[in-house]
């Protein structure tokens, strides 16, 4: 299945604990579209968060993050593993 990696810039009130929980809501949401968010970083003081996810497609992934917390990356692209 396709990695993919989204970019969330200049999130407004940018908290660990923000992130925390829209990365909850994203696996509590994920099954239902085929979607494995894997990991996630952040920098509170750019407000950016990054996330790792295994998909189908991008619109599934994006589905995810929008039906969890409404939350749409700004952008996503595929990855290949290794690189």
């Amino acid at each position: 299945m396709p990695l993919y990696m989204d970019t969330h810039k200049n999130v407004d009130g940018l908290t660990a604990e923000a992130v925390i929980g829209a990365h909850q809501a994203d696996l509590a949401t994920q099954e239902r579209y085929g979607v494995d968010y894997k990991q996630y970083w952040y920098n509170e003081a750019e407000g950016a968060v990054y996330c790792l996810v295994e998909a189908p497609n991008a619109e599934a992934a994006i589905a995810v993050h929008r039906e969890a917390h409404g939350l749409v990356a700004d952008d996503i692209v595929e990855v290949q593993e290794g690189h």
